[in-house]
């Protein structure tokens, strides 16, 4: 393994854990709150904290139909589209959640969940990528991550083996070798 950063983190054969803090819709649509758990976040000690990067535009369609409809849970009778609405991180809170993460020198990146998410994740240089287990199908958009040469953290929670292989193959087709399982 040839070692590779994500901020100041050293990845080597000999590397502590990286702790990374999911965000995602923890912040109830707040802003402020997303930034005080920022600074948690940092004070417990973790290294990087991750985002989910999409809009409901590009996760669904708005239907009501059953298949679009949660049966259960706190999101019942939601249908999907609102459920991405209500829980995505805006876009227009990126410039502050990345300059907070800045202040505090803590890293932050994320999850996009297609090319459109990608391209705006760049204008942050975000310094690695992660791609969501249910996603390690979608070839074409790893391989569009894979393309900008920069760490990918690749979760395998919903993956079986030959998934996980096409993934790693289609990354490193693209010269790309920084690669975290």
């Amino acid at each position: 393994m040839k070692s590779f950063k994500i901020g100041n983190f050293l990845f080597n054969k000999n590397s502590n854990p990286y702790l990374i803090a999911e965000l995602s819709s923890n912040h109830m649509g707040s802003l402020n709150k997303t930034l005080k758990l920022i600074k948690e976040i940092k004070k417990s000690g973790a290294h990087a904290i991750k985002l989910q990067t999409y809009t409901e535009d590009t996760m669904t369609i708005n239907s009501n139909k059953k298949e679009f409809v949660i049966k259960d849970g706190i999101w019942k009778n939601y249908n999907l589209y609102k459920l991405y609405a209500e829980a995505k991180t805006p876009w227009s809170w990126y410039d502050k959640i990345f300059k907070y993460c800045q202040k505090l020198q803590i890293t932050c990146f994320s999850t996009p969940f297609d090319e459109t998410s990608v391209n705006f994740l760049e204008r942050y240089n975000v310094p690695a990528y992660k791609i969501a287990s249910y996603e390690i199908v979608d070839l074409p958009l790893i391989r569009y991550v894979a393309k900008k040469k920069k760490p990918i953290i690749l979760s395998t929670g919903m993956a079986n083996f030959d998934e996980i292989s096409r993934a790693i193959k289609t990354i490193k087709k693209t010269g790309n070798h920084k690669i975290i399982v």
